[in-house]
Order: structure tokens, then sequence, then C-alpha cells
């Protein structure tokens, strides 16, 4: 067999760790050093705060403090000393305090060492790492002066980062190479339980194929395949009664094999747009109820919060659904236009305004001149649906400055509704497909905020159920989407 499923199998499965694995090396190797100095950093912050906050409050010189910082010191492996603004010293936690009296001393009133890098610099503090001439090591130093004038110098050995992370990517390759040769063997194991039953029903499809309908499936597994082998035996007793139906129905079915050819082109794309939309919450929820159900978190906080997610990808889910049931009852003319009389201007008013506490937590600037009101004809509902839409997606991809800038223009018998966003221009390439079902410009911002991609599907159903035109225009700075209405 040329292509071999159980090959395959153990291939993907086998290269799926290596990749895992490799990937993991290389954050490791790449990043793993500047995030310990990074945490270093921090924590010599940290100490520095909780000094400064301590001399300023008076507990300094209280056992308190001593026993405290020394906790903070010892965990950290941090050594400092404290000298008065006479160079004296006040405290210190360190064999050789001395020496660091005059390191702080050399790092205040002499030019910087050439083994020396700076981190980061405040008025009254430096943070900077050095190699120290005598023992030849790397560490990491903050030094400069608490608001009460004390001077301080906090130092922390780096030297053994650089070995830990070499360390960690041998441990991880060892590894690495152990679960891929593991990985491999478990794939060839699995996949040959898997395509054992498969070459059977190959073996009963192909005595079918020369019209052979006494081959039956005799497999006792409870999976899937024995399922597949149940229905191939059903379908061997039915293809053997039907078949001359089949011929004597081929000429009707000539005629109407364009049409059907059509409605199943539809069907796959509704389906396969549908699945992958629901594929993620689907996955989301069973997860979290399977956690909750195994008892994986016994905390009520985490609880909540695996409910929270399961209550919020059905939400998704809902909205979905009520979407895609509009959208039909559009596209298919099952839901009659009201033409009515309304104040376009009121409308957009009123839902800016209950939009507000959204747009206040994005930090988006809504700007909207004063208009007198303009009365169109159309159905207020559907129209309201429409500006939603339009508004919604300005929120979600405003950026840069986050402005959206609504005008009413108009022109003739029609005034023109604009909602405008700064933020980046949508490309060329996707113009013609915004209005097409399921159709997303950026997957993960769409995914990120919850959104289907039919909502511009609707605006379009419902500006050609009114017969008045729509559109969107890019500009340097963000992106305009619009729609006429008749004045009243």
């Amino acid at each position: 067999m040329k292509y071999s499923i159980k090959q395959q199998f153990a291939g993907v499965f086998c290269l799926l760790i290596i990749g895992t694995i490799g990937v993991c090396w290389f954050i490791n190797n790449t990043f793993l050093e500047n995030y310990y100095i990074r945490n270093k950093q921090n924590v010599l912050m940290n100490a520095y705060n909780y000094m400064n906050t301590a001399s300023n409050e008076g507990k300094i010189v209280t056992e308190e403090f001593d026993i405290e910082f020394q906790k903070i010191c010892g965990k950290y492996n941090i050594s400092y000393i404290l000298l008065d603004a006479e160079t004296r010293t006040l405290k210190a936690f360190a064999n050789d305090y001395e020496i660091l009296g005059r390191q702080l001393l050399n790092n205040l009133f002499e030019d910087a060492s050439p083994f020396m890098r700076v981190l980061e610099k405040g008025e009254e503090y430096e943070i900077r790492i050095t190699l120290d001439d005598r023992t030849k090591t790397e560490y990491m130093e903050m030094f400069g002066v608490l608001d009460n004038g004390n001077l301080f110098l906090f130092r922390n050995p780096i030297e053994s980062i650089k070995e830990s992370v070499k360390l960690a990517n041998r441990f991880l390759a060892y590894v690495g190479i152990s679960a891929a040769f593991l990985s491999m063997l478990i794939g060839l194991w699995v996949s040959g339980k898997i395509t054992r039953p498969i070459m059977e029903l190959t073996k009963i499809s192909e005595r079918m194929l020369h019209l052979d309908f006494e081959a039956k499936y005799t497999g006792k597994s409870k999976t899937e395949i024995a399922l597949l082998g149940h229905n191939v035996n059903e379908l061997s007793c039915i293809l053997e009664k039907t078949i001359s139906e089949l011929k004597s129905a081929n000429n009707e079915l000539q005629r109407d094999i364009e049409k059907k050819n059509e409605i199943d082109e539809m069907r796959k794309e509704f389906l396969s747009n549908v699945s992958h939309e629901l594929k993620t919450p689907i996955a989301l929820i069973q997860g979290y109820a399977e956690g909750l159900k195994e008892g994986i978190s016994e905390d009520e906080e985490s609880r909540d919060f695996y409910c929270d997610v399961i209550m919020d990808e059905a939400a998704k889910m809902n909205s979905m659904v009520k979407k895609l049931l509009t959208l039909n009852q559009l596209e298919f003319g099952n839901d009659t236009i009201t033409m009515e009389r309304f104040d376009i201007v009121s409308l957009i008013k009123n839902f800016i305004q209950s939009s507000e506490i959204l747009t206040r937590q994005k930090e988006i600037s809504v700007r909207m001149e004063t208009y007198a009101p303009i009365y169109v004809w159309a159905e207020e509902f559907k129209i309201e649906e429409v500006f939603m839409n339009y508004f919604t997606n300005a929120i979600n991809y405003a950026l840069y400055e986050k402005i959206i800038d609504i005008k009413l223009h108009k022109k003739e018998n029609k005034v023109r509704v604009s909602v405008f966003n700064t933020g980046n221009p949508i490309p060329e390439e996707s113009l013609a497909h915004l209005w097409e079902k399921f159709y997303k410009v950026d997957k993960a911002r769409t995914r990120e905020y919850g959104g289907s991609g039919i909502g511009l599907s609707i605006v379009k159903a419902i500006m050609e159920s009114v017969n008045q035109p729509y559109g969107v225009n890019n500009y340097n700075n963000g992106v305009e989407f619009w729609f006429e209405l008749e004045l009243a």
C-alpha cells in the first residue's frame, strides 16, 4: 500500500511530539534567560520599595523590619548594605559587607565599568548588570538614595542563570528524543488497532464493487468503525434490492442533476461554515462541563469560572443561531417588511446612549453633530439592526485614536447614514467578500469579541429588502460603512 494510514498516523503523532518539544526548546533557549533577569529585576525593585516605605514611616530601625527584610533577602539570595549620609554602615546582610560598601561608593562616585549594562535608571536609583573584578562573577545590582538620604546597595548573583538555561535545554532535548521514540511506538500500535477493521471493511467493499453482496462485517468492537461496519452490512442488503430501481430512475435523475448539484454545494458550504463556527464553542463547553463533572476544580471560584465560560459560549452559539434564523427569513422572503415613518436621528441617538457604557469601557470617543429630526421610510426595527451591526463593528475594530464618527447627509430625496472608525483599512481583496455569510477579514480578532461573520450578511439582506443602497469606503486612517434611506 503506497500511502498507509498506519504509517501516516504514527508519523504525524511522532512529528507532533517532536515539534512541540522543539518549540519549547526554542522558547527556553531564546527567552528563558531574559525572563529570569526581568524576574530578578522585579525582586530588587520590590525590596527597594519595601525598604523606602519603611524608611519613610520610621520602621526601618525596628526589629520587625529586620526580620521581615532578612526573610526577603534569604528567599531571593539578596545581599545588601545601607549607609547613612556620612557613609557609616547602618544595616547589612552579607558576609563581606565592607566590600559591598566600597562597591556602593564606587557605583555612586566613579565612572561606570566597561563590563556593566544598565537595565533601568530612575531619579533615585539605578539597576545594572556588572562583572565582579575579583571573582569574575556577574551580579545584578541596584543602588541609589532613599527618600531619607540613606545610601543603599542590593546585589543578586545571576551567574547561575545561564547554566540553568543550558541544563533545562539539555534535559528538554533528552526528554524530546525519548518522547519522540515512545510516541512512534505508541502511534504504530494505536494505528494498527484502528486500521485492522478498516482493512476488513475494504475487502468487503471490494467484493461489493463486483456486485457480491454476501460478504458481511463481523467485528465485535463498539467504536464508530463498528457502526460503519453495521451500516455496510445494511447497505449490502439494500443495494441488492434497489439496484434495479436505481437503473430505472436514472433518466429522471439526469434531468434534475444540475439543480441537485447546486443545492448540494450550497448545503455543503452552509454545513461547513456552521460546523466551523460551532466547533470551538462546543469544544469549550464540553471541556469545561467534563471538568466540572470530574471535579477538577474544588473551589467555588473556579467552578463559577467554568460555568461562566459555558454560559458565555452557549450565548455565542445562541446569538449565531438567532442571526442565522433572521438571515434565513430575510433571504427567503419569509419576513415581511412593514414600511413606517420614523426619525432616524432619534433612533441613532438612543442607540448611542444605550451603548455608552461599552464605548466608555473601551475608551472610544463617539462623535456626532447635532441634527434636526430627519424622517425616513423603512421598518424601524430592521434599520436599528443595520445600524447596530455597523456600530458594533466600529467598536470592535477601533484602533489608534479610537474615534467613531457618525454622519447624516441629505441628498435629493434620500439621507445617507455613515459610521466611520479609526483603525486599519480593509484589504482590497476582502472588500468584495464582506457581505458574504461567515466571511471574516481577521478571524483571530473576530473570535476574540465573539463575532460570527453573519452581521454584514444581515445588513445586506435588510437593505435589499427595502431596495436601498449600502456600502463601505476605505480611508488611510480607518473604514466607513454607510447605508441610505428614502426621506419621508
